[in-house]
């Protein structure tokens, strides 16, 4: 095909927005944090639209995972199960900040409501638009089954940001934890639960614990013990040695998500196996930074990166809500495979990548009609990116308080 003026101008177009971005940018940004935190997200979202099926049964929907029935697919929930990266970045980038205030003469409450607040605009939109649907779904008289199934999963993801928030309320009490605290009491909660016959709820202290393991492993990268290849090669080694002895000897599941039916989860609560496997993800985390860095040096990468930073929270909220919107809709068209079928074999697997594209789609819909919850309301007069204006707020003193908290 002939190229012509009108084929040429879209590239152009977006390799200057990519260089304003890139220009706009502060050269003592570490774009590898940045790119980490897009990565995790990107992985969750990934790994929930590969392992959630949503089956139609006559007028009822209902959940199945394809690891349920192909457990020997394990292997993709270690690829795509991330969120001890985010929790790690979080928990990097939040002592950092918190740091950089106190530099400044901020106070602790400001400080707390502007991170929290980026958290939780979001949630408004979805919780809203749920309430309604639920509502249409009920007077249309749907069953009760579908519609726990489908509230579970678009609601599933708040209990991350609950959390979470809690551990960015605790940041100053957990600037100086070590990680090895939190770890201790994993091992000493799973030696009771199952070592010992010890009752099942106590394995919801892990809620806490777990995640906090790899938050205040951000908080060892913030004080500058973790900038040695050394510190990611033991985290990566020692985690992957760890976990394998727990799944291969300990009787730990394989899976690091939930499967429905198993009898134990590696992810609802947490246990041993999922933290250990999240310190193996943190330390190749930290041993891809430098390759991370160069790569963003390329400014439409970097401005990718920096987009998704931008509407992190929007694609974490609504990504299963795309899905189960792809899903309702594909109902009219009838049973169709890797939307509505049993994921029991590998036509559904090819069948499922061939509908990623489709709910990339429609989470650019929904992301286009709520991504203004998170950005907040634009200053007036203000036509710039957020991205360009967040990056300006950045002060050298940040990263020289930062590397001195």
């Amino acid at each position: 095909m002939l190229e012509t003026p009108a084929t040429r101008r879209p590239l152009p177009g977006i390799r200057r927005a990519a260089a304003r971005i890139d220009a706009a940018t502060p050269p003592q940004r570490d774009r590898a944090v940045d790119a980490l935190r897009a990565l995790a997200i990107l992985g969750v979202v990934l790994g929930h639209w590969l392992v959630t099926a949503l089956v139609a049964d006559g007028g009822t929907l209902y959940t199945a995972s394809p690891l349920s029935h192909m457990p020997w697919l394990a292997p993709v929930s270690w690829t795509f199960q991330t969120l001890a990266v985010f929790f790690m970045v979080g928990g990097h980038v939040a002592t950092r900040s918190h740091a950089s205030a106190r530099a400044r003469g901020g106070t602790y409450g400001a400080w707390l409501h502007a991170r929290l607040s980026r958290l939780f605009r979001p949630v408004v939109a979805v919780l809203t638009l749920w309430t309604a649907a639920t509502l249409c779904l009920l007077l249309g008289g749907a069953s009760l089954t579908t519609v726990h199934t489908l509230l579970k999963l678009a609601l599933s993801p708040l209990w991350f940001l609950l959390v979470f928030a809690a551990l960015t309320a605790a940041t100053p009490l957990l600037a100086r934890l070590s990680p090895l605290w939190p770890l201790a009491v994993v091992l000493h909660v799973d030696l009771v639960r199952f070592g010992l016959g010890g009752p099942s709820w106590l394995g919801w202290v892990n809620l806490a614990a777990g995640w906090l393991v790899p938050y205040t492993l951000g908080a060892a990268w913030t004080r500058g013990e973790l900038e040695r290849p050394r510190a990611g090669w033991i985290l990566l080694t020692g985690g992957a040695v760890t976990t394998a002895v727990l799944i291969g000897w300990a009787g730990y599941p394989a899976s690091m998500v939930g499967v429905p039916g198993a009898t134990v989860s590696n992810l609802n609560p947490p246990t041993l196996a999922a933290v250990t496997f999240g310190l193996a993800q943190c330390g190749a985390a930290l041993l891809l930074r430098d390759r991370l860095r160069a790569a963003m040096r390329r400014p439409v990468a970097w401005a990718a990166v920096a987009l998704v930073n931008l509407s992190a929270m929007t694609v974490f909220l609504w990504h299963q809500t795309a899905l189960m919107a792809t899903t309702a809709t594909g109902l009219l068209a009838g049973r169709l495979p890797g939307l509505h079928t049993v994921p029991d074999g590998l036509e559904w697997v090819a069948a499922r990548l061939l509908w990623l594209p489709v709910f990339g789609l429609v989470l650019g819909v929904c992301w286009a009609a709520f991504h203004g919850f998170e950005q907040g309301i634009r200053r007036e007069g203000g036509r710039r990116s957020r991205v360009i204006r967040v990056h300006h707020r950045s002060q050298p003193a940040e990263a020289k308080a930062a590397r001195g908290a």
